[in-house]
């Protein structure tokens, strides 16, 4: 572990102009993180180091820590707080929760990957259940929406520009998956995980971070058994994936093992009704229980 920085009171502490605008972006007070470089000036390195200790100076073994950090809201992280904050303070969210057994989904997603995924590349189950919000959606207009609640006007879209939450360095960010409806399974991965790296690595344009209509989030293996989502912010719903394990379930009278999988979505109470939206996760959920229904037209 790195020691603490030992630095004169009133100090300054050494970094370029670079490395204290990334400290900024990340919330980082640059007092608290030991530098590497010549006279003690701090890199880049320096601060992926903090951040991989969680942003706090570790120590060893069981000795007694008094070290006390103060962390200025600022930059990236300040604009995410306030958003939330705001989602939370204007919309009252209904949450619904639902299992899927994705058993066969997975079986068809491992048979497509042995198949094409040296050619045409790995699928996850994400543009699968992107499919399934495409086709619900259909059905189910009024969640694919945005609500500017002070001028009272609801917009409903054909397109479904899905957004897809993703952690970045730099805190959670949501780039937009435009037109999801008009790619195929190996189209929607392709730009989903373009739009991934683009946001991790703070690259993301503007135009790829806004004008989501619905948005799609996964905390991936720590997806845990219930969530409930913040909703993104004029949109009216948001679908959130937890995680994927195998339980006993009873399947016609006999106790097999299955592949399940839960939803925990949110919607804005003022303009979407309990019913719809629990309508609407059962299409999702039917949809992906029965794989082959993704396709036909």
């Amino acid at each position: 572990a790195a020691p603490a920085p030992r630095r004169a009171p009133g100090e300054k502490p050494q970094a370029s102009p670079a490395v204290r605008q990334r400290a900024r972006d990340l919330g980082v007070e640059l007092q608290f993180v030991q530098g590497s470089g010549p006279a003690g000036r701090i890199l880049h390195d320096d601060l992926d180091q903090y951040l991989a200790h969680g942003g706090a100076v570790v120590a060893s073994g069981y000795a007694a820590r008094h070290d006390e950090q103060q962390i200025q809201v600022i930059g990236l992280r300040r604009k995410i707080a306030q958003k939330m904050a705001e989602a939370k303070r204007r919309i009252p969210h209904f949450s619904y929760v639902e299992e899927i057994d994705v058993t066969d989904l997975e079986a068809l997603r491992q048979h497509l990957n042995a198949r094409y995924g040296a050619s045409r590349g790995k699928l996850t189950l994400l543009p699968f259940i992107a499919r399934a919000m495409v086709v619900a959606l259909r059905e189910f207009p009024q969640l694919n929406a945005r609500y500017d609640d002070e001028a009272e006007v609801i917009t409903r879209y054909g397109a479904v520009h899905l957004g897809v939450a993703t952690q970045s360095d730099s805190g959670l960010m949501v780039p937009v998956l435009r037109n999801a409806e008009s790619r195929d399974l190996w189209g929607n991965a392709a730009e989903v995980a373009r739009l991934a790296e683009a946001a991790r690595h703070g690259k993301a344009s503007r135009e790829e971070l806004s004008g989501s209509t619905i948005t799609l989030s996964s905390l991936g293996a720590l997806g845990g058994i219930v969530s409930t989502p913040v909703i993104n912010h004029p949109e009216v719903a948001i679908v959130g994936v937890n995680r994927m394990v195998e339980r006993p379930m009873v399947v016609n009278g006999q106790i097999v093992v299955r592949k399940m999988m839960n939803l925990s979505s949110s919607f804005d109470h003022r303009v979407v009704d309990g019913m719809d939206a629990a309508a609407f996760i059962q299409a999702v959920r039917s949809l992906l229980e029965h794989p082959a229904t993704l396709f036909l037209e």
